[in-house]
C-alpha cells in the first residue's frame, strides 16, 4: 500500500470513528508529511496529531487507528531501531523458558528498555491460537495469562525499596511506576494484536470495531458507568448554555422600563423635547424549568445522563422542579438539594423514589397523573423538559393532557433518545406526542449541544 493509500484511509477511518476531520485539515496533514522524516514513526505521528486532533479525548481514539494504518513494523519481529531501541535482546524470546521471560518482564516493568519488542515477540509466541484450517486468531488475554505481569508486584516492591520501610513514600512512588509500566505493556501487547488482525483481516475491518466513538458521540443508551463518570465534565457548560439560550427566548422582542432621568437629560439639548428616549435594561431573568424524565429500563442510561443534566440545571434557573416516571410519577426535586452528592442522590433516588406501579412504562398514566398531583407545577414562565423514547407499551397516550400542559408552559420541548428512524416502530408515539411538543433527537451531547444552539 503505497503512503498516499494509506494517508487517505487514516483519514477516512478517523472520520468513521467519529473524530471530525476537515477536507481542509486533511490536505494540511498532507503537506506536513513533505517536511518531515518520513522514517521517524513519533514525527509521523506528530505531523498528524497537530493536524487533525483536536481535543484531548480524541487522542486515544487517534493513536490507535494511526498503529493500525501506520504500524512500527508489518512483519516478522520488531525492529527495536525504530522505536530508538539501543539493544538487540540478551534473551531467546522464541525459545526461553516462561521463568526467564518473567524476568525480563519485571525488569521491563522497572523502566529497563525495549518493552515494544519484547510485547511483540510475545505475541508471537503466546498470542497465537488456532481457528480451523489455515486459520488463526490472534488474542491478547493468552499473552497477559502466560506472563501475568500483577503477581510481580510483591516481588519487585521487594527489589526496589531494599530494606526500606513499607507503606511510606517510596512504595507509593514504586507502586505508581511499576503500575504505569505494566499498562504500557499491556498497551503494547493489545496494539500488536490489533496489527495482526488487521495483517490477517484488513485494516479496515478491523478499524470500524478497534476504537469506540468520542465522550460527545457516545450513544446514551449504550454508555457505562465509567462513560457517566466522564460526562459529568460536559453537562454544567451544557446546563450554563440552555439556561443562556431560554431566557435570551424569553427577553426576545421586549424592551425595558422606560429610564426617565436620561430622557429629560438628554432633551436638555434639544430645548427640552425628548427627541430620543432611554430605557433601562432588563434585569438578567433566569427562567423556571420542570423536567419530566422518563426513568425506566429500557432508557437507564438515557436517564442517568438527564438527572446529571437536571442537577446542572438546579444552579441556572430561578427554581427547577424535577419529576421521574415509570408507569406513576413522584417528584424527585428532593434529592437535588444544594450540596448534595450527584452519586449519592441518584443511589437515593432509586432507592425513596415512588415512580414505579406495575413496571412497565406508560406515559399516559404518568402524564395524567402529572396533571392531577402537580399541574401548578407548570405556569407562563415555566420551561418544560421532557426527557424519554415516548414508548408507552400500547397503553393510552393521554394527548390531550399533555397539549394542556403544553399550552400552559413559556416553551415545551422532548428530548427522544432513539433514533429518528426508530420513531412510531413499535409501542412508539414518536410523532403523536410530537405534534403537541417539538421533538428532537438526542442520542449524544454533540446532538445535545445543537439542540440548545437551535434555541437561539
Amino acid at each position: 500500500m503505497s503512503l498516499l493509500d494509506r494517508h487517505i484511509g487514516f483519514v477516512h477511518a478517523l472520520r468513521e470513528a467519529g473524530l471530525p476531520v476537515s477536507l481542509a485539515e486533511g490536505l494540511d496533514a498532507a503537506r506536513a508529511l513533505q517536511v518531515i522524516d518520513l522514517s521517524e514513526r513519533d514525527s509521523l505521528r506528530a505531523a498528524y496529531a497537530s493536524t487533525l486532533v483536536k481535543r484531548p479525548s480524541h487522542r486515544p481514539g487517534f493513536d490507535v487507528l494511526f498503529d493500525l494504518w501506520f504500524p512500527a513494523s508489518t512483519s516478522g519481529l520488531y525492529d527495536p531501531r525504530q522505536e530508538g531501541g539501543s539493544h538487540a535482546p540478551d534473551l531467546d524470546l522464541e525459545a526461553a523458558p516462561l521463568p526467564e521471560l518473567r524476568d525480563r518482564l519485571a525488569r521491563l516493568l522497572l523502566g529497563a528498555e525495549g518493552m515494544n519488542e519484547f510485547a511483540r515477540a510475545m505475541v508471537e509466541r503466546f498470542g497465537r491460537q488456532p481457528a480451523g484450517p489455515g486459520r488463526q486468531n490472534w488474542f491478547s488475554y493468552s499473552v497477559m495469562r502466560a506472563l501475568s505481569p500483577e503477581t510481580l508486584m510483591a516481588r519487585l516492591l521487594a527489589e526496589v525499596l531494599a530494606g526500606q520501610e513499607r507503606g511510606g513514600l517510596a512504595e507509593k512512588v514504586a507502586r505508581q511506576r511499576i503500575n504505569e509500566n505494566t499498562r504500557r505493556f499491556e498497551e503494547a501487547v493489545s496494539t500488536d494484536v490489533r496489527r495482526r488482525i488487521a495483517e490477517d483481516s484488513g485494516i479496515e475491518r478491523i478499524a470500524r470495531s478497534a476504537v469506540r466513538p468520542p465522550l460527545e458521540q457516545l450513544d446514551f443508551l449504550r454508555i457505562t458507568k465509567a462513560d457517566l463518570a466522564r460526562l459529568r465534565r460536559e453537562v454544567h457548560p451544557l446546563a450554563r448554555r440552555l439556561a443562556a439560550r431560554l431566557t435570551v427566548k424569553h427577553r426576545l422582542g421586549h424592551r425595558g422600563r422606560l429610564d426617565f432621568r436620561r430622557t429629560v437629560r438628554a432633551s436638555l439639548s434639544s430645548g427640552g423635547v425628548p427627541l430620543n428616549t432611554f430605557n433601562k435594561p432588563r434585569r438578567p431573568h433566569k427562567p423556571e424549568l420542570v423536567v419530566l424524565c422518563d426513568t425506566s429500563d429500557s432508557v437507564a442510561s438515557f436517564a442517568h445522563f438527564t438527572l446529571l443534566l437536571t442537577y446542572a440545571l438546579r444552579e441556572q434557573f430561578t427554581k427547577v422542579r424535577a419529576f421521574g416516571f415509570v408507569d406513576t410519577v413522584d417528584e424527585i426535586t428532593r434529592f437535588f438539594v444544594p450540596g448534595a452528592d450527584v452519586v449519592e442522590a441518584m443511589t437515593r433516588l432509586t432507592q425513596e423514589a415512588d415512580m414505579v406501579r406495575f413496571g412497565r412504562t406508560n406515559y399516559g398514566h404518568a402524564l395524567e397523573e402529572f396533571a392531577e398531583r402537580y399541574g401548578d407545577a407548570i405556569g407562563p414562565k415555566t420551561s418544560l423538559l421532557i426527557l424519554g423514547d415516548a414508548r408507552s407499551n400500547y397503553q393510552p397516550p393521554a394527548l390531550e393532557t399533555l397539549r394542556r400542559l403544553s399550552a400552559g408552559a413559556r416553551h415545551a420541548y422532548w428530548l427522544n433518545p432513539e433514533p429518528t428512524a426508530q420513531w412510531d416502530t413499535g409501542d412508539s408515539l414518536a410523532t403523536a406526542y410530537g405534534g403537541i411538543v417539538p421533538m428532537h433527537e438526542c442520542r449524544n451531547v454533540a446532538q445535545l449541544a445543537a439542540f440548545i444552539e437551535e434555541l437561539a
